[in-house]
């Protein structure tokens, strides 16, 4: 064999074996950062729309200062079937109180005086009232409004989160000039209890209350 026919068969080896290396491998660049590409792979799926998470507030604070709401008039209240008011989920979904998880409860909500030293004082909301009653467009007397967390403080509700605290028009045959009287409290009242009974969850009954104070205890069985 000529030295020209020797080398000419050498090249096309080299040529063979590099293709063959090249094809084995199997890598593509996102392999070789570890990924495992696969044609047709589905993403990771989004957390169920149907059960959304409530945000964490920043919790009692030693010192409370004023929050600032929602713009004018870019909060709009809902009503039941029955007229009973409900807040803007978007400008208040509720927020919770970090400090409260289903550990702490002994030493937090179902401890005797623990809401009363941690509620934020009168000449912090009552600044935040009227700015929310303007993000609301509420014009009626405040004096019936209650500036209500949506999640109460004694079911683990932030206590100073703007996403936690709405002006709550009074409920249907409410007296004008009386002052608030809110039938959501006394549902609060029972939720707590059953809490700390250990009838109810606690983010279950945060969550339902959040959604709609007047079904919540039907959403828990709590109505039987």
């Amino acid at each position: 064999m000529s030295n020209t026919a020797r080398w000419a068969v050498i090249a096309a080896s080299a040529a063979l074996v590099a293709a063959v290396t090249g094809c084995s491998s199997g890598q593509t660049p996102a392999d070789a950062k570890g990924g495992s590409p696969h044609p047709g792979a589905m993403a990771p799926s989004s957390p169920a729309a149907s059960d959304p998470s409530i945000p964490a507030g920043p919790g009692p604070q030693s010192a409370y200062t004023v929050q600032q709401q929602p713009a004018p008039g870019s909060c709009h209240f809902r009503y039941t079937a029955d007229k009973q008011p409900l807040p803007d989920p978007k400008c208040t979904p509720g927020a919770t109180n970090p400090k409260v998880t289903p550990a702490t409860l002994k030493t937090t909500i179902c401890h005797k005086g623990y809401t009363s030293g941690i509620r934020p004082p009168a000449n912090i909301t009552g600044r935040e009232k009227k700015a929310n009653a303007a993000s609301y467009g509420y014009t009626a007397s405040l004096h019936d409004a209650e500036y209500d967390h949506l999640i109460s403080l004694e079911l683990g509700g932030d206590p100073n989160d703007p996403r936690n605290l709405w002006v709550e028009p009074p409920s249907p045959g409410h007296k004008p000039g009386s002052g608030t009287d809110n039938p959501k409290d006394r549902v609060e009242n029972r939720l707590k209890s059953a809490i700390c009974s250990g009838k109810a969850e606690l983010t279950k009954a945060q969550r339902a209350i959040a959604h709609d104070w007047t079904t919540a205890e039907s959403v828990l069985g709590l109505d039987r």
